[in-house]
């Protein structure tokens, strides 16, 4: 399989990386919920070189992931703005974000808390069923074929 053909795969977790599966993409979407929205402000952070973020954020732009809205005229200025697409992917970088606070953080420990708003509590982000509420591992879930399956037969049994 080749990267450029991913977009058309039947597995969902393909078609997501071809969207946003490169390292630069994933930072600059962690900038995003950071709030950076800036050209320049996101070249500052992450010492991208202008064309590869150019590429990115007009791919992210394109996929539907941000939107480009002018905030200044004469010469026009722009910044990207997560999309309601680009939000949901909150819980995803979230997960890669709790992966590295709990298996690859420094000595010095987690250099970000989270703290929910309402509450005013830290919180990880943690899986639960959309049915019943409850918290769900890996173990807990089994995989069956949907609509979109071009061939069930590779998936387990049910």
């Amino acid at each position: 399989m080749q990267w450029s053909e991913l977009d058309g795969e039947a597995c969902s977790l393909a078609r997501t990386l071809s969207a946003i599966g490169d390292r630069w993409t994933l930072l600059i979407l962690r900038d995003c919920f950071l709030r950076v929205r800036r050209f320049d402000e996101f070249q500052a952070r992450l010492r991208i070189g202008r064309p590869i973020l150019a590429d990115r954020l007009k791919k992210l732009v394109g996929g539907g992931i941000l939107a480009k809205v002018a905030y200044q005229e004469g010469p026009t200025r722009y910044e990207y703005r997560l999309t309601p697409k680009g939000l949901d992917l909150y819980p995803v970088i979230m997960s890669l974000v709790h992966f590295g606070d709990m298996h690859l953080a420094s000595d010095a420990g987690r250099p970000l808390l989270h703290r929910h708003l309402k509450c005013g509590c830290l919180f990880d982000p943690v899986m639960t069923c959309s049915a019943c509420g409850e918290k769900v591992s890996p173990r807990d879930v089994r995989p069956i074929p949907g609509p979109g399956a071009r061939d069930p037969s590779h998936m387990p049994p049910a």
